[in-house]
């Protein structure tokens, strides 16, 4: 359904965390390397708890291996809190990218000045500087949803009680 991309991040809790959001919605997961703990990390297992196996997950050597084969264009958005556009504002479509950077440096401020129509933010008040990646990337993908809501294959109680 979507492309979540994390950019090197950096705690293994985050990363489990949205691999499970990424489960839950038939979103894909990608990671690009360096990545600030193992893919084994037993904290991103337990904070995915037993969704890491249904996960789709794409582990990427570097940020220039995953432009290479999807370039930033009209189906991509980044995450940053340097800019003005509103997540919310975005008509985001099936099999859209939506890339975040590391908890703490966020995507490299070059790329957000290239791509300034590419770059989405959620409001926070002037207390806060940021949210936490994994309430990021559920906020935002969870919108995105909403708008593609249509088709969308959710779990049932019933459906959940055949795979066991």
């Amino acid at each position: 359904m979507f492309n979540i991309v994390l950019v090197e991040p950096q705690i293994p809790q985050n990363t489990g965390t949205i691999g499970r959001l990424c489960v839950n919605l038939g979103a894909t997961l990608h990671l690009i390397k360096p990545l600030g703990f193992d893919i084994d990390d037993k904290a991103v297992k337990r904070a995915g708890l037993d969704y890491w196996k249904h996960l789709d997950l794409v582990v990427w050597e570097s940020f220039e291996a995953y432009l290479e084969k999807h370039p930033i264009g009209t189906n991509s958005y980044m995450g940053t809190t340097k800019t003005d556009n509103l997540y919310f504002d975005v008509a985001f479509q099936k099999g859209d990218h939506i890339l975040f950077g590391a908890e703490t440096k966020g995507i490299d401020e070059k790329l957000l000045l290239t791509y300034p129509q590419q770059c989405i933010t959620i409001p926070m008040g002037g207390k806060g500087r940021s949210l936490n990646l994994g309430v990021s990337v559920g906020v935002v993908i969870y919108e995105a949803l909403r708008q593609n809501y249509s088709g969308f294959q959710k779990i049932t109680i019933e459906n959940s009680l055949e795979e066991k």
